[in-house]
């Protein structure tokens, strides 16, 4: 299997394929980006298209200093930021995936609400670790903070969602036993009993 780095060289050289073989294998990858991020499907689809025509256009700029999943990250969290302002500036918000369909089971209703709860930057973070995949060191590269500011960040936003996600009764038996909110992996079932 070609490298993405050698596929993005070989469409700056003219390789049509190589570029079809980076769309195919970006394409759902960057729509869910969105997906996640922004209130409709059609909106999230124009962004991952918008991606991969910035992705074109700055073709002949690319040098392989980076991981060009990095690069292409780097790009849509850039049109994502660019959304989020346009939307603030007109009387219409753009909100965090509050769209959920009737079929979302429970259970990924109550993380995606969790989730809205973080700060942005700690929900970023985690969202581009957790699904996007990205290692710490594209992560740092990606949000240009050192590697350890990654790591801190990554550490305390899942703490954060862990203690939203804890039902508040064991969160209250936690704290009284002096435990916090941090502890025990056991899960909701162990509080409870």
């Amino acid at each position: 299997m070609t490298s993405d780095e050698a596929l993005i060289l070989d469409f700056q050289r003219g390789s049509r394929e190589a570029f079809d073989e980076l769309y195919a294998r970006y394409r759902q990858p960057l729509y869910g980006f969105f997906r996640r991020r922004l209130d409709t499907d059609l909106r999230a689809e124009d962004l991952a298209q918008e991606s991969f025509l910035a992705v074109i256009r700055g073709s002949a700029r690319y040098e392989p200093r980076a991981l060009f999943r990095t690069y292409l990250y780097g790009i849509a969290l850039n049109l994502l930021a660019a959304e989020r302002r346009k939307h603030r500036q007109s009387t219409t918000p753009v909100s965090e995936s509050d769209a959920t369909s009737d079929s979302a089971p429970d259970r990924d209703l109550w993380v995606r609400q969790a989730l809205k709860k973080l700060d942005r930057n700690d929900r970023e973070i985690l969202m581009l670790r957790e699904y996007e995949q990205l290692t710490y060191t594209e992560i740092a590269e990606l949000l240009r903070v050192p590697l350890n500011t990654v790591r801190t960040r990554l550490f305390r936003a899942r703490i954060k969602l862990k203690s939203y996600l804890q039902p508040k009764e064991l969160v209250r038996r936690n704290r009284a036993a002096g435990t916090g909110t941090a502890a025990g992996d056991d899960g909701p079932e162990e509080g409870m009993r």
